[in-house]
């Protein structure tokens, strides 16, 4: 559950704050009592890159493609006229 703070707490307290975040706590900021955001960890990049043998075990593991009907459901869904 985020903890909810005050502008003025985040403004006074902010590398504390900052230090709770970066360690994974999430935090609610209120203006006049309103609250007007929300500050936490960004979330970790999805990996773009995958290793050689992974995908080989993916591929081993995966149904055989028949590249004829690949093509033909490829013409049927995309609009050729673009």
């Amino acid at each position: 559950m985020p903890r909810i703070i005050a502008q003025r707490e985040l403004r006074n307290q902010k590398a504390a704050i900052m230090s709770a975040v970066a360690s994974g706590e999430r935090f609610l900021i209120t203006r006049n009592g309103t609250l007007v955001a929300e500050l936490r960890p960004i979330e970790p990049a999805r990996r773009t890159f995958v290793p050689k043998a992974v995908f080989a075990v993916a591929a081993a593991h995966s149904p055989p493609i028949d590249a004829g009907v690949l093509r033909a459901e490829m013409d049927r869904l995309i609009d050729q006229r673009l």
